[in-house]
C-alpha cells in the first residue's frame, strides 16, 4: 500500500460526514502550519503565509500567498458531502415493538445499496450556549453499528418490489426494539448520552446515517480499492494534500464545498458568493485593486476535481462508442457540449500538456448522446467567477452506492496532478 492509499483510506475513515471531513481538513492544515482565520475577524494577510477557514463546519478553504501574489491565481475544488440517510426531528417511529427512525434520503443514492448493512450516526449536534446567538457545536460519530434496513425476502416480493423505494416507508432504518423495559423515546437520549449532555439541552442536529464498513485493497493483484464516500473524498484527499505541499509564487487555494449532492445553491455550497467575495477580500488586504483583481481572474485556472463514471463491463450499451474511461488508467478529463461538466479545448490542452509533463496517465469521458449525464460543481462555480476550467477527477465503479470501487493506483496519479497544477 502506498502513502497515496494510506492517506485517502485514513480521510474515508475520519469523513464519515461533511463536518467530520472539514475537522479532519482543519487538523492536516494546522499540522502543516496553516493559521485560521475567522470571516468574521479582520486579516492581518502576508506573502508567504497559509491559512484556512470554514463556512458552517461543512465547508472548507485553503489558501496560500506566494512570495509574488500578482503571479497567477490557481484554485482546485471538490465537495466534502455525499449522498445519504439524514435524521429528521423527533425521529422516533415505534411499530408492534419495533423501534425505527425517521429519515430523509440526501442526494441521488443508489437506494437499494443501502440495504441490508450495517449503519452508523454522525454529524453535529447543537446545544444550548450561553447566549442564544451562539450555541455550542458538537461532533458526534456513534463509531459503531446502530440500524439496519432490512430489506423484504424474496418470497414476499417476487420481483414486483423495484427502485426507486419509497422513502417514507421502505428506506426507515431499525434501531432498537421497545416494550416494557424501554423508553418509546429511544433516540434523544442515545444522542445525550453520545454527546455527553442532557436531553433537554439538545437544540438541533444534523446527523446522517452511514455505512460501517472500512475501505479496503482487493483483486487478484490488489488492483481495486473499495470504501463507502469515494465520492468524493478522492478529490478532498488530493486539494489538501497538493495545497499543502505547494510552494507557488502566486495565490493558491483548495475549495472543498458542502452541498454538491443537492445542487450547490446554499450559503456554503459553491454555487454562493463565498468564494468571489473571499477572492476580493484577500487581494483588498493584499493591496490590489478591483481592476487588478478582475485582471488575475481573467489569468486564473480552476480545476474541478469530482469523480467520473468508469466504463462498466457489465453494462457496456451505457458508455460513449469512443470514449470509454476505466479503472487504473488514470484521471478522467471529463467534458460535455451542455457544459455541465466545465471545460473548453484551451482547459482540456492545458492540462493534457501538464499531465503529459509529469508522466500522468489521462483518459476522456463523454455521455453517451442519448443519456443525460451528471453535472459537477466547476460549472456552478465558473459562473459565478468567470475563470477558466476543467473538470476532472478518478473513474469509478457503483457511484453513489454505499460501497464504491476505484482503481488502487489511481489516487495517486490525481494526486500528482492536482499537485502540478497548485504548483
Amino acid at each position: 500500500m502506498d502513502i497515496h492509499q494510506k492517506e485517502l483510506l485514513h480521510l474515508l475513515g475520519a469523513g464519515t460526514s461533511p463536518f467530520h471531513v472539514v475537522a479532519e481538513g482543519k487538523r492536516q492544515l494546522a499540522d502543516a502550519g496553516f493559521t485560521e482565520l475567522d470571516p468574521a475577524d479582520t486579516w492581518p494577510l502576508r506573502p508567504g503565509g497559509k491559512y484556512y477557514l470554514s463556512y458552517y463546519g461543512s465547508t472548507l478553504i485553503a489558501f496560500t500567498i506566494g512570495a509574488n501574489p500578482a503571479a497567477g491565481l490557481r484554485l482546485a475544488a471538490a465537495h466534502t458531502d455525499f449522498p445519504c440517510l439524514r435524521v429528521k426531528p423527533s425521529p422516533e417511529i415505534v411499530a408492534k415493538r419495533y423501534g425505527k427512525l425517521n429519515v430523509e434520503v440526501y442526494g441521488g443514492m443508489i437506494q437499494r445499496s443501502w440495504l441490508d448493512r450495517p449503519l452508523s450516526l454522525a454529524g453535529k449536534v447543537v446545544v444550548k450556549g450561553e447566549d442564544p446567538f451562539s450555541p455550542k457545536m458538537i461532533l458526534a460519530d456513534a463509531q459503531k453499528p446502530l440500524c439496519i434496513i432490512p430489506e423484504l425476502a424474496v418470497h414476499m416480493s417476487r420481483g414486483s418490489d423495484a427502485e426507486p423505494f419509497n422513502a417514507q416507508k421502505e428506506l426507515l432504518p431499525l434501531m432498537t426494539m421497545t416494550g416494557e423495559a424501554i423508553d418509546e423515546v429511544y433516540f434523544l437520549p442515545y444522542l445525550a448520552d453520545l454527546c455527553r449532555s442532557k436531553p433537554e439541552a439538545i437544540l438541533s442536529y444534523e446527523l446522517s446515517l452511514y455505512p460501517v464498513e472500512k475501505g479496503r485493497i482487493f483483486g487478484l493483484h490488489n488492483e481495486f480499492l473499495g470504501s463507502p464516500r469515494l465520492d468524493n473524498l478522492t478529490s478532498v484527499a488530493a486539494c489538501l494534500r497538493s495545497i499543502i505541499r505547494t510552494k507557488a509564487d502566486g495565490l493558491r487555494l483548495a475549495l472543498l464545498f458542502d452541498n454538491e449532492e443537492v445542487g450547490s445553491t446554499t450559503k456554503q455550497g459553491a454555487a454562493s458568493q463565498v468564494v468571489p467575495d473571499l477572492l476580493r477580500r484577500i487581494y483588498a488586504v493584499l493591496g490590489f485593486t478591483e481592476e487588478e483583481y478582475t485582471r488575475q481572474c481573467a489569468r486564473a485556472f480552476l480545476l474541478s476535481v469530482d469523480v467520473a463514471h468508469a466504463y462498466h463491463p457489465n453494462y457496456p450499451e451505457k458508455n460513449d462508442l469512443t470514449n470509454f474511461p476505466v479503472l487504473g488508467g488514470g484521471v478522467v478529463l471529463k467534458t460535455a457540449a451542455s457544459q455541465t461538466y466545465a471545460g473548453d479545448a484551451e482547459a482540456v490542452a492545458v492540462i493534457k500538456s501538464l499531465a503529459e509533463a509529469h508522466d500522468i496517465p489521462c483518459q476522456i469521458f463523454v455521455n453517451r448522446s442519448d443519456m443525460r449525464g451528471g453535472s459537477t460543481l466547476g460549472s456552478l462555480l465558473s459562473a459565478r467567477l468567470p475563470v477558466r476550467t476543467m473538470d476532472i477527477g478518478a473513474p469509478l465503479l457503483s457511484m453513489h452506492s454505499a460501497y464504491e470501487t476505484m482503481g488502487a493506483g489511481d489516487q495517486k496519479h490525481l494526486n500528482n496532478l492536482v499537485t502540478a497544477f497548485l504548483a
